[in-house]
């Protein structure tokens, strides 16, 4: 199995006699950086910690190497192919959601989608089938934050320091990361624990990573949002607006990485969302309950069909899959290159100012979203069309609520849009 299947935190399981030099793997890329110190290293927990004579530092461990097997890492592996994902391809009707989600996809600084709407409307079912569709990244080999080798803000502490300090850094390719977060989990759970004991006998910083740190550079998916305890919506209203994590206790600090797309899904008639975390979403996609009776009937009979054999269902929309694959990597290429008129900009920032959003997000998103479109139908170019597409999903979320107002907000945005743009 390559090492692209297994993902960056199974490869960094492998002993040495499992791995053949970075050379021989084609998956695996070497990056040379060259620097004219020498420092000693000890390994803790597979990082190279730099150490100088006559100066006490204290190293951090990532426990999650030590503790785990290749035996483990192939058996989450079986388990993963035992649950077979719905296509995205196959899922009928929902195409705001849907188009919503492949935007963050192409473009992840959009900053995530906020899916409200009835129950059983396939919002959980789409957001989890996305897992197939998603590109491959480069990544520091073994390293649980999913480095960046390229790019300083979305690096961990200890890989930048290897970068200062002119080390060669091992390059895989993994495919990127969808973690859920669970209504129940727990705050250690979610931002990593420190393991005092091991700090105090041995004089490590012993650190074993949680859910932010898996889903750095990745997708974080939140089933009922709106549920969620308002310490853990805390928690990553603080990592979303900063990009890093950081854990505190007992005087010991320690901070890594947390830049993710912030997915959440959740029913309005179960509870408002805090208009902080509903801020943070880039965009909110309304859904509702098909009305059509052959549509739901279809809905239905593929259901049944993936039901009863998943594997063979999945073989049916391989060929669409991979089609809207390819879609999706050709347009992250081609998005750097895409150009939206200042003309257009101007009118963006016009609705945004006259339908009285707070903040400038309204406007740097509904730019980004035109932008990812663009480069979704190949264009290089933001039309008319593209804004009047994405600026409902962009700005419906960030306008003030008023309880006497009876009209969707999603139509008040485009109600303006149109004014504006005639």
């Amino acid at each position: 199995m390559s090492s692209t299947t297994l993902g960056t935190s199974s490869i960094a399981f492998l002993p040495s006699r499992y791995l053949s030099s970075p050379s021989s793997n084609p998956s695996i890329h070497t990056l040379s950086l060259t620097s004219g110190q020498n420092c000693s290293k000890k390994l803790y927990g597979g990082i190279g910690i730099s150490s100088t004579k006559g100066k006490s530092r204290l190293p951090v461990v990532n426990v999650a190497t030590e503790v785990n097997s290749v035996e483990q890492s192939l058996n989450t592996i079986s388990k993963e192919s035992a649950r077979p994902v719905y296509p995205f391809a196959a899922i009928v009707g929902q195409d705001e959601m849907k188009l919503c989600l492949l935007l963050n996809v192409i473009d992840p600084k959009i900053g995530g989608v906020m899916i409200m709407g009835d129950r059983g409307t396939g919002k959980s079912t789409t957001v989890r089938s996305l897992v197939d569709l998603l590109p491959e990244i480069k990544v520091v080999f073994g390293d649980p934050y999913n480095s960046d080798p390229e790019d300083p803000e979305v690096m961990g502490v200890e890989v930048r320091d290897r970068v200062i300090k002119g080390e060669q850094l091992s390059i895989v390719l993994s495919k990127i990361n969808m973690v859920d977060l669970p209504l129940g989990a727990t705050e250690d759970r979610v931002c990593g624990t420190i393991d005092i004991e091991k700090a105090l006998t041995e004089g490590v910083k012993a650190f074993e990573p949680g859910l932010l740190a898996k889903a750095n550079r990745g997708i974080l998916y939140v089933d009922e949002v709106n549920l969620l305890d308002d310490h853990l919506v805390d928690v990553l209203l603080d990592s979303a607006a900063s990009g890093w994590n950081t854990v505190e206790r007992e005087g010991i600090s320690i901070s890594h990485p947390a830049r993710f797309i912030l997915i959440g899904s959740g029913n309005p008639e179960e509870g408002e969302l805090r208009p902080q975390l509903l801020d943070r979403f880039g965009m909110h996609a309304q859904v509702g309950t098909v009305r059509d009776a052959e549509l739901r009937v279809k809905i239905v009979e593929e259901r049944a069909r993936f039901d009863k054999n998943p594997k063979e269902f999945r073989e049916t929309y391989k060929a669409e899959q991979e089609k809207l694959t390819d879609q999706i990597t050709s347009a992250r290429k081609i998005l750097s290159s895409v150009q939206i008129d200042q003309d257009l900009k101007v009118k963006i920032s016009r609705v945004c100012a006259e339908l009285n959003v707070d903040g400038l997000r309204g406007d740097i998103v509904s730019n980004r979203a035109a932008k990812a479109l663009a480069a979704l139908k190949g264009r290089d170019q933001v039309t008319v069309e593209d804004i009047a597409t994405v600026i409902p999903n962009c700005l419906r979320h960030r306008l003030r609520k008023d309880p006497l107002e009876s009209i969707d907000s999603g139509l008040l945005v485009t109600e303006k849009f149109y004014e504006v743009f005639s």
